[in-house]
Formats: structure tokens, C-alpha cells, sequence
């Protein structure tokens, strides 16, 4: 496993080894020991799975006080995939990155609590999956605008993304809550 750091402390691009041969591939995404011998020492709790259409844009969502570290990857399609420090304690608050993703790169990126997390979907579709260190939480379920001025995330627009009801009343960062 080949670890890359982010421009956001904690957030880390993994790239997994991939075998491959005339009959496919074969990969590891996730085994305890390996990514605790990086420094990764985690419990997951719960696995997701969203399957959505090109240009369908989910975020930024965040959960509060049962915060989520995720490790996200796609395994159908592709996605623009982003990361946004929402520690007010952190000289990186606001701050966010952005990565491709996708079956084709194998790559997955590690997002710690107190992280918010959107996508946007480039492919016609895209399976995209996710490993969490707390359960869903309803009444902590949070977000933050994916458009909000401050943030400022590039995305990869061809016209106006579809959002779900949820996010298009999303507040902005200046009207959300954060992290300590």
C-alpha cells in the first residue's frame, strides 16, 4: 500500500497494489494489520454503498459528536471526491481537497473525523464505497454547502449538479457547526 499525503494533515490518498493478469486483477483493500503498519490502527463499524448518475453531486456532509473517519473508494465509474477540515481548532479549517477516484486508478482516499466529505460523479455512473469508524447517526448528521464561497471546492462541473433535497438547504460554512 503507497500512502500519500494531503495538503490537509490526516487526509491521506492510498493507492493499494493491484495483480493483475489476462484474467483481471486482484487487490486488498482493507486489512487491519497492513494499515495499522502504517499508522492506520482502525476499527470500522459499518460499510456503505451509493450507486449514483453522472453529474449527481452528495455532500458535504459530516456527523457531529459521533464523528465518522471514512475510507472511501469506487469500484464502478468514476468521481471527483473531496475533503474539508471542519476543525475550528485547526489552522486548516475551511481548507479542502479533491481527488479522482476510480476503478480505473484504484486509488481510496482516508478522510479522519472531523473531516466534512462530498463527491461529485463524473462517470455515467458510479459505485462508490465506504468503510466508517461510527455508526450513522441520524440526530448528529450534519453538512455544509457544496457551493459555500469560503470553502471554495473546484469542482468539475458540465452544468448544474443535481443535488438532493437535503443538501440544497444546506447552510454555509459561517452558519454551520463545526468541530471544537
Amino acid at each position: 500500500m503507497k500512502i500519500i499525503q494531503t495538503s490537509l494533515p490526516g487526509v491521506l490518498l492510498l493507492e493499494p497494489k493491484v495483480f493483475g493478469d489476462a484474467r483481471g486483477f486482484f487487490l486488498e483493500s482493507w486489512n487491519r494489520q497492513t494499515f495499522a503498519d502504517l499508522g492506520l490502527d482502525l476499527d470500522f463499524v459499518q460499510d456503505n454503498h451509493s450507486r449514483s448518475s453522472k453529474g449527481v453531486l452528495r455532500g458535504l456532509h459530516y456527523q457531529l459528536n459521533e464523528p465518522q473517519g471514512k475510507l472511501v473508494r469506487v469500484v464502478s465509474g468514476a468521481v471527483f471526491d473531496v475533503a474539508v477540515d471542519l476543525r475550528k481548532s485547526s489552522p486548516h479549517f475551511g481548507q479542502w481537497v479533491g481527488y479522482e477516484l476510480s476503478a480505473e486508478n484504484q486509488r481510496m482516499l482516508w478522510i479522519p473525523p472531523g473531516f466534512a466529505h462530498g463527491f461529485q460523479v463524473l462517470s455515467e455512473t458510479a459505485d462508490f464505497l465506504y468503510k466508517t469508524t461510527a455508526y450513522y447517526a441520524q440526530q448528529w448528521d450534519r453538512g455544509v454547502r457544496w457551493d459555500d464561497p469560503v470553502i471554495g471546492v473546484e469542482w468539475r462541473l458540465d452544468g448544474a449538479p443535481t443535488l438532493s433535497a437535503k443538501d440544497q438547504v444546506l447552510p454555509l460554512l459561517q452558519d454551520a457547526e463545526a468541530y471544537p
